[in-house]
């Protein structure tokens, strides 16, 4: 089979297409023919050499794909056939014509998505529905602060904050962005961070107050606005380190909103907690999905073999929803 593989830590040059054997399902394990990947920050960090995958982990790229079943390993019990259309969530090993992943990470597509589409649903699904929900217990009626508003976290993040009843401020880098969170996203407040102080703009446009919960990708650099932006009581959940891993943080502040940072990151989790999240998003996000109140967002899809052009135009930021790679 085709797969990618990192040469060594660089730009999209790096990446190279290798023939390989195909994966053969161990225990508990699906083995899948692969229709789509899609692309995301963690596999860029692993491409610049700053985000290794776990041990024991394929050195092959790739969090998330759609396809089809074509095999078991042993003990499998959850009810899959071959030929199932499935979308997966994975550690690693997704920029590949098959892939094999634990049973429990594995999903039937949502009814009314296409096969190519719902690749861009099961890493951004779980990480979006787990932080928000099962870690920051966003409730109705909450403000929600989310960054990066249209990437493939940040557009999942708004719908289904939307989807829940939360408020919704997010922010974005250009005017045309901003317009597209809440014109077509449903932000109820959308702040172009290059041009306004995003604390400051949010307070403006919410009576004063801060957020409740604020999904951070940035890191670092955003530590201390995010600590002020909080809400009492507030919860900042960090997800990513676009932004460094090192960052001031002002405690009286945060003792004084009686607020919590919290970090996490989906990848490196077991497979049992793997399990019942995405138990949890067939659940409470598939239907969410089916009935037209949370709708994927795909920016661009690229062929296998336009690996490397598929990177740099993530590298550029001018993307709006998921990048997707078809086997």
């Amino acid at each position: 089979m085709k797969a990618v593989y990192i040469s060594e830590p660089g730009g999209p040059e790096v990446l190279e297409i290798r023939e390989v054997p195909a994966p053969v399902p161990g225990a508990g394990e699906v083995l899948i023919d692969v229709v789509a990947a899609g692309l995301n920050r963690a596999d860029v960090q692993q491409r610049k050499g700053l985000y290794p995958p776990p041990a024991g982990v394929s050195e092959i790229p790739g969090l998330e794909v759609s396809g089809r079943i074509s095999g078991f390993g042993p003990g499998v019990s959850k009810p899959f056939s071959v030929g199932d259309k499935v979308v997966a969530l994975l550690a690693g090993g997704g920029y590949a014509q098959q892939v094999v992943a634990p049973a429990e990470q594995v999903l039937r597509i949502p009814d009314g998505v296409d096969l190519v589409t719902a690749a861009s649903l099961p890493e951004v699904a779980a990480t979006v529905y787990s932080n928000l929900i099962m870690t920051a217990q966003l409730q109705a009626g909450e403000t929600v602060l989310i960054h990066g508003a249209t990437g493939g976290i940040g557009s999942m993040a708004i719908q289904l904050a939307k989807a829940f009843g939360a408020k919704v401020a997010a922010t974005a880098g250009t005017d045309e962005k901003v317009g597209t969170a809440k014109a077509y996203l449903g932000a109820d407040i959308a702040i172009n961070y290059v041009d306004e102080d995003f604390p400051a703009s949010l307070r403006r446009q919410n009576g004063g107050r801060g957020a409740d919960v604020i999904l951070d990708v940035v890191g670092a650099k955003y530590l201390q606005q995010n600590v002020d932006a909080l809400s009492e009581y507030g919860r900042l959940v960090v997800i990513g380190l676009q932004g460094g891993t090192k960052g001031e943080l002002d405690l009286g502040l945060l003792l004084r909103k009686r607020a919590v940072v919290i970090a996490t990151a989906l990848r490196p989790r077991p497979v049992a907690e793997k399990g019942v999240i995405m138990n949890a998003v067939r659940e409470s996000v598939w239907p969410l999905i089916t009935d037209g109140r949370v709708s994927p967002l795909v920016a661009k899809t690229f062929p296998l073999d336009q690996i490397r052009a598929a990177h740099k135009y993530f590298d550029s930021g001018d993307h709006v929803g998921k990048i997707l790679l078809l086997m």
